[in-house]
């Protein structure tokens, strides 16, 4: 099966779209299939080798979050998407790049499945973009593109819900794998533990991107509790802000691989604090390396941490709730443990292969769909007998559009 990736985030790029991009195109390789990835390009050269053809297009910074870049227009998408004459189309958290690749897709008549996995209206709320995306206009985008599509796959039930509420057709379930084997208690470090906590204090920690939307500023209660280290691993924005409202936290910035494994391990507790997550990878990493965890009970952490068995749900932009929470599980040890325990137990059997098998029969079925449509298309007289799909005559020099 060929399939085109059409991606707002890729390596070297930090966030969830971009690890589950990485992982999808890494899979189909392994299975097989011929992905190709088309993204933004980012600031700095990518440091890993690709698992597969990459082309990235020429991006800016969006004002204000430098981290995140938004491709140019190009009329080379559709020209890449033609020639690599793929069978599905692969939307990843379709916004601008995602939504032209969606036109391009519907005027190649190739199958297009959006994956939704960025609250795009929350967002509209919490930064008041001045462009003028406010929720209601973002909730019309997130519709008219997603509405194009065979079939939209959201990571969560609430993301289901809440995409089903708003008018978008053909949703499902598919939920994100994480790497159990890199995540995973042995990775523990007790030199590493006492390099942050020199008197002993119990590590709790946070992982993730530090902006607006994630409201990190929600630990500030945990700053002054006796015996307690705070520790803060990413970047972003709001960085220079959470270092004035978090005082005595260890800011660590952006780590990864081995090192951000052992730095989960190491923690006594993870505490995520963002209300707008439809899924929230990070949780999921903390519980495979036997941790226990904290989160909102709101969005994707309802479906990944089950309250008082693998960590506590508390009401989303609640400081006190937060502060509450983790004093309890800092004063009760044999808590911690056991959920940790739990927690492993409950991510351990949620592999990226099973994930990565569990897409690829979501294409299959797109296909199949498509094949009888077209078939009744076809006895009914709107197509003719030797129609192809996707090509619509279309005949591009694809090694001219990879240049």
């Amino acid at each position: 099966m060929r399939v085109a990736l059409v991606t707002e985030s890729f390596p070297p790029d930090i966030n969830g779209v971009s690890h589950s991009v990485l992982r999808t195109a890494e899979h189909l390789v392994r299975r097989g299939h011929q992905p190709l990835v088309v993204a933004p390009a980012p600031a700095s050269p990518p440091t890993a080798a690709d698992p597969c053809r990459v082309v990235r297009l020429p991006a800016l910074p969006l004002p204000g979050y430098p981290q995140v870049r938004l491709a140019l227009p190009s009329r080379r998408l559709e020209q890449l998407i033609a020639g690599h004459r793929p069978d599905v189309v692969h939307l990843a958290s379709p916004f601008l790049l995602g939504a032209r690749a969606m036109i391009a897709a519907d005027r190649l008549g190739i199958p297009a499945v959006a994956v939704y996995q960025t609250d795009l209206a929350g967002y509209a709320r919490a930064y008041r973009a001045g462009s003028g995306l406010g929720e209601a206009a973002a909730w019309r985008r997130i519709r008219t593109v997603h509405t194009a599509a065979a079939r939209t796959l959201a990571p969560s039930t609430p993301a289901v819900q809440d995409l089903t509420a708003h008018g978008v057709p053909r949703v499902r379930l598919w939920p994100r794998g994480v790497d159990s084997v890199r995540f995973h208690p042995r990775h523990r470090d007790e030199a590493l533990r006492r390099s942050l906590a020199p008197d002993g204090e119990l590590l709790v920690g946070y992982v993730g991107r530090l902006a607006p939307e994630k409201r990190v500023d929600l630990l500030s209660g945990v700053c002054g509790m006796p015996g307690v280290r705070l520790v803060v691993i990413g970047e972003g924005p709001s960085e220079p802000m959470l270092r004035q409202a978090l005082p005595g936290a260890t800011f660590l910035g952006r780590r990864t691989g081995d090192e951000l494994a052992a730095l989960y391990a190491s923690l006594d507790l993870f505490v995520h604090t963002g209300p707008m997550e439809t899924f929230c990878q990070t949780i999921q990493e903390a519980m495979a390396s036997g941790v226990a965890v904290v989160g909102p009970a709101v969005g994707g952490p309802l479906d990944l941490i089950g309250h008082h068995r693998t960590g506590l749900l508390v009401p989303p932009r609640d400081a006190r709730a937060v502060a509450v929470a983790v004093a309890a599980l800092v004063g009760d040890p044999a808590t911690r443990e056991r959920y940790g325990v739990a927690g492993r137990a409950e991510v351990a059997g949620r592999t990226w292969e099973s994930v990565g098998d569990q897409l690829i029969e979501h294409y299959r079925e797109i296909l199949a769909e498509q094949g009888r449509d077209r078939a009744a298309a076809q006895r009914v007289g709107f197509l003719g007998p030797g129609a192809a799909p996707g090509m619509s005559g279309a005949t591009v020099d694809t090694e001219g559009a990879a240049a």
